[in-house]
């Protein structure tokens, strides 16, 4: 397959996904919508990835952003697989009808994810992932939820019997990818008042190196069975 990957900031790429495309024989190619590349058309590619990006594109939309939203309903009505991650999460699940909001909680680091009950993602009943968000959203019309952490109860959804996935988790990061966010990014920061409980700092999200090692399967049985669902 061809995948079409689109990302909205310089440190949010990515990451481990391209290489596991590429272990499973499949090609790619990565639009950099925020460097002015254009949007790419529907029927150039087999499955979409909508990439994360800065929160703050919610409440400043790009001028590229109208494509975007456009390519992402398309797919929606189409028969082709589409995954969002963080931010293409969140963009999803508002094409989806869902709504869109600051959370109680912005969650950085490492937290425990829930599985769902009903959800149709094969995952371990409980497993870690990587959280960088501040926005959360709620479960679209007809999906099902995959699980949910102690501060966001909705970590994602599975959508059209689950040709269609959004995951505000992330599975996909390595350690230089963390690294380029702590350095370059603005990090989710709570309401003014709130406490940031769920907010780790650098020293808490390295001091276990293991961790990025063991998002890898969980990432592969994801991918897998999101472009099985095709």
């Amino acid at each position: 397959m061809h995948i079409h990957l689109l990302q909205h900031g310089p440190d949010h790429g990515p990451a481990r996904l391209t290489d596991w495309l590429e272990s499973m024989g499949h090609s790619y190619t990565v639009f950099h919508l925020y460097a002015g590349e254009l949007t790419p058309r529907l029927g150039e590619c087999d499955a979409l990835i909508v990439l994360d990006g800065p929160e703050q594109l919610l409440s400043e939309p790009p001028r590229w952003l109208k494509a975007e939203n456009k390519l992402i309903n398309r797919y929606l009505d189409g028969q082709k697989p589409l995954l969002g991650i963080g931010l293409g999460a969140l963009w999803t699940a508002e094409a989806l009808g869902a709504v869109v909001a600051p959370g109680t909680y912005p969650e950085t680091g490492w937290h425990q994810i829930t599985l769902a009950p009903e959800s149709t993602i094969d995952l371990p009943e409980q497993f870690e992932a990587f959280l960088w968000h501040r926005y959360v959203f709620s479960l679209p019309d007809e999906a099902l939820p995959l699980g949910g952490s102690a501060a966001a109860p909705l970590q994602g959804f599975s959508w059209d019997a689950g040709r269609v996935v959004g995951l505000l988790c992330h599975l996909e990061v390595t350690r230089a990818s963390v690294a380029a966010l702590l350095e370059h990014a603005q990090r989710p920061q709570p309401k003014s008042g709130a406490t940031g409980y769920f907010i780790q700092t650098d020293q808490q999200i390295f001091e276990d190196p293991t961790r990025f090692i063991r998002l890898a399967p969980l990432l592969d049985r994801v991918m897998t069975q999101w472009l099985k669902a095709a």
